[in-house]
């Protein structure tokens, strides 16, 4: 069905951006030997294949009020440092001309791609991470000229679907808090859809859906975008325009079956998305028409008739960057933690340093925290969006308390604070989420509260 679709007299509205639309491409898959080693138990870390080309899709939109909003949806992993982020979005706004409040970076989070760590250079494969960086920020500039120099009056027709791929991951067994299928979860299903067209054909099309990319773990020694990929395969078979993925508020959600080497699992998992998506749209009318009462003919039954119409949407916008101050708990030292994880696998509990140490360097500067949000409002939706991993419960609160409004919810977006958001029970359960953060408990309560005033203000209510 249509993304809050209401009767209004005799139409039913279908949400809308009117706006110049462009939209480019980079192929943007790390070249074989790069490091890739993700997960604590890999035995091996350089990658020695790509399962699906990796992708760096650009969606640039100018609204009325003419000024360049870039959105960057890219095939990444997560980043590690500050740095290494600021170096790749600084970039790129320096060679597009764009101030911070115009550029949304957003990063898939497949747990299968390439390290984007340039301090991991000393590291098997890591010598190829520099030069990596560097071609993600030309590629982003390449791909952001080409979409601005080719935006034309056109469309965001707005609709929702339901996929069932992404399922609760907070499972406890004997007491222990795991990270796996928890088949007493309820995990929010919702997909939302950007249809974009310029003269009544599809240019492109963005997919938001909440669901780690962790389909594939330590068994596969090629790099892949994981469900992604088939899923864009199947979108981009049956609209003949490029789809762009970004990630939900997915810090407690995943796929059932995951964590395996098979690619085909991976595929699977992306072919039951993308048929979600098509499904949405193809329950929308044809681009740029809504719905409208025609008439009745009398048959057996007066028959009511719904035909299309020409019919316009929103080209208001608005763009904030607001950062919220987060509570931090009781760190303890590295060197307490290398003391806690001593008895555990070597290799894991590398893995767990490496992160507690890249996850403090450059975000956290004092006893709290300011943690970046970005938020444009375009025509008749709103894309927020922040870099950590909250919980579902973001994206889920922002939509019912805006059941009007099309919000596209995106985690992994810009930075600095590249840390999980979990809720208050993750913290009692004592969740790796939880315990891996350094966020104190009600740190994601105080982002949404947050994100809640910032929608209210780009909507002007």
């Amino acid at each position: 069905m249509t993304f809050s679709a209401t009767s209004l007299g005799d139409r039913i509205r279908v949400p809308r951006t009117d706006a110049r639309v462009g939209v480019a491409r980079r192929d943007i898959t790390p070249p074989v030997g790069i490091r890739a080693k993700n997960w604590g138990p890999a035995d091996w870390e350089r990658s020695e294949g790509a399962h699906r080309p990796f992708e760096l899709t650009a969606l640039a939109i100018i609204a009325a009020d003419d000024r360049p909003r870039m959105l960057l949806a890219v095939d990444g992993t997560w980043w590690r440092r500050v740095a290494d982020e600021q170096g790749v979005r600084g970039a790129i706004l320096a060679g597009l001309g764009l101030d911070a409040d115009q550029l949304m970076l957003s990063l898939s989070h497949t747990h299968a791609g390439a390290v984007l760590c340039a301090a991991d250079a000393h590291l098997p494969g890591g010598e190829l991470i520099p030069g990596y960086l560097e071609a993600l920020a030309a590629a982003g500039i390449a791909a952001g000229r080409e979409a601005l120099d080719a935006a034309q009056r056109g469309l965001i027709e707005w609709a929702s679907g339901r996929c069932t791929l992404a399922a609760d991951r907070e499972l406890d067994v004997d007491g222990r808090a795991l990270v796996g299928y928890n088949p007493a979860g309820v995990a929010d299903d919702t997909v939302t859809i950007g249809r974009i067209s310029v003269g009544g054909a599809v240019v492109a099309t963005l997919v938001n859906y909440a669901c780690h990319p962790t389909t594939l773990a330590w068994q596969s020694r090629e790099v892949s975008p994981d469900y992604v990929g088939a899923m864009r395969e199947i979108v981009e078979q049956a609209t003949g325009a490029p789809c762009l993925f970004v990630q939900g508020a997915a810090g407690e959600l995943a796929p059932r079956e995951q964590y395996t080497g098979d690619v085909s699992v991976a595929d699977r998992h992306g072919r039951s998305l993308g048929h979600a998506v098509m499904a949405a749209l193809d329950s929308l009318p044809a681009p740029g028409e809504e719905l409208t009462l025609d008439g009745i003919v009398e048959s057996g039954a007066p028959l009511a008739i719904w035909t299309g119409r020409a019919a316009h949407g929103g080209d208001g916008a608005a763009a904030i960057v607001a950062s919220v101050e987060l509570p931090l708990r009781d760190l303890p030292t590295l060197e307490e933690l290398a003391e806690e994880w001593k008895d555990i696998d070597p290799r894991s509990r590398d893995e767990r340093l490496g992160r507690a140490r890249n996850l403090r360097d450059g975000y956290i500067t004092g006893p709290t925290v300011q943690h970046p949000l970005w938020a444009w409002r375009l025509g008749d939706a709103v894309l927020i969006a922040h870099p950590g991993e909250a919980y579902s419960r973001l994206q889920t609160t922002l939509r019912a308390r805006f059941p009007d409004v099309p919000i596209v919810v995106m985690n992994l977006t810009n930075g600095p604070g590249f840390v999980y958001l979990p809720t208050r029970e993750a913290y009692e359960r004592g969740a790796y989420q939880a315990w891996q953060t350094p966020l104190a408990a009600g740190a994601l309560e105080l982002l949404e509260e947050h994100a809640i005033a910032v929608v209210a203000e780009v909507l002007g209510r």
